[in-house]
């Protein structure tokens, strides 16, 4: 492939818009879809709606040069991507409706030798059901058309590097598909390229994730066992860890996001029996934040016995992890919906350093909810927390290690 192919992006969100730049800094010309007309117009005037180091100035200079421009329409392309979220149903079912609608507004504009790309996670088959989809809607594209899936596998806060160095995993409905689909990244894409099948892709990603939790979960169930054992947990990690075959992870609140939060999820729900592991990883994450938020409730209720007054409480930090803006499936705000609710007339101070407002809790500076709190609680190890003083006036519930 060249750099004259036009591509279109659907959803420019954390994964959608930073790749979209990414190509478009490459001297590709991008069209870059969203169904939110404020977050077109953001990024039209070269500026960002979200929180993520590096991206703004490549978005900047990639709308300045021409070769980005966002729309609420899809536009006519030569690659299509579709980058649009995958949540769950409330009983824990994936919903690929969007994915769904964005192949939908993709169709009509389709025309041989385009490709065809799903990044959203997805379960197991989705690639094959929007081929099938594709091909009832517009028969005489079937075998002249390129259909592929290419998970992205970042970490918020280091995307725009990571989406070029790390390696990807891109499987096509057939062979053809996926040498297509790895020659367009590969045009800006440093990492390796494997090249697979689109079950197996869409498998890898959900793999990823349940790995990743799975392994969150023994942590999170040490940390409510050493609770109960009076033992700190994070020196007993630090210790086992010494083994050189032993890598256990940090315990947290739970465990948060549009990634690790939900893709298991995907697995359970299409092999319930077979799951057995990762749906109890789960189950313990998701314990995890009910625990702590029964514990600050405990505390409260001991404070106010032993001083005869209800307690001000510092909630700090709402992301689901460190140092970003990102509040989706976050652990740490599920946790202060429950404070609230448990709460009468308590004085309680939400802080997220990385956010400036929220439809739901009162922001508080940091410094200052710290200083006129009675019990603290650090649910999210943003940096910001780790330059306060601890005091030893205070109670401090720390949930994420910042005074470990």
């Amino acid at each position: 492939m060249n750099n004259s192919i036009v591509v279109s992006t659907i959803g420019l969100g954390y994964i959608g818009l930073p790749t979209s730049a990414l190509i478009a800094n490459h001297g590709i010309r991008v069209f870059g879809m969203d169904i939110n007309e404020e977050v077109v117009n953001i990024i039209n005037r070269g500026d960002i709606h979200i929180v993520e180091p590096e991206l703004k100035d490549i978005v900047k200079n990639a709308v300045e040069k021409g070769f980005f421009k966002a729309s609420t329409k899809v536009k006519e392309a030569d690659c299509y991507l579709i980058v649009v979220p995958t949540p769950f149903k409330g009983n824990h079912e994936p919903d690929i409706s969007f994915v769904e609608a964005a192949t939908l507004n993709v169709i009509p504009l389709l025309k041989e030798n385009d490709l065809f790309i799903i990044e959203s996670t997805s379960p197991v088959g989705t690639t094959e059901k929007m081929r099938d989809l594709i091909f009832s809607k517009r028969p005489e594209l079937k075998d002249k058309i390129f259909i592929a899936y290419c998970p992205e596998r970042v970490l918020p806060g280091n995307v725009m590097y990571e989406l070029v160095n790390n390696d990807r995993v891109i499987g096509g409905v057939d062979e053809k598909s996926t040498q297509k689909a790895a020659g367009f990244y590969s045009m800006f894409v440093k990492g390796e390229l494997h090249k697979t099948n689109a079950r197996t892709a869409e498998m890898c990603k959900l793999t990823e994730n349940a790995s990743r939790d799975v392994q969150i979960a023994f942590a999170n169930e040490l940390s409510l066992i050493c609770d109960k054992a009076c033992i700190n947990v994070w020196e007993l990690i630090n210790l086992a860890n010494k083994h050189p075959r032993v890598n256990i992870l940090q315990p947290g609140c739970g465990v948060g996001g549009h990634c690790i939060a939900v893709d298991p999820y995907f697995i359970v729900s299409d092999y319930p029996r077979e799951s057995q592991l990762i749906g109890k990883a789960r189950e313990t994450n998701n314990y995890k934040s009910f625990w702590v938020a029964e514990k600050i409730h405990s505390t409260k209720m001991e404070y106010q016995l032993k001083y005869g007054k209800t307690p001000s409480i510092a909630i700090m930090g709402l992301a689901f992890k460190p140092n970003i803006d990102d509040l989706r499936e976050s652990p740490a705000k599920y946790i202060a919906q429950k404070v609230i609710q448990n709460a009468n007339d308590d004085i309680i101070y939400f802080v997220e350093p990385n956010i400036k407002e929220h439809q739901i809790f009162k922001l508080t500076p940091y410094q200052e909810a710290y200083d006129k709190a009675d019990i603290v609680v650090f649910l999210v190890a943003h940096n910001e927390f780790k330059t306060l003083e601890v005091k030893g006036d205070k109670v401090i519930l720390d949930f994420c290690g910042i005074t470990k």
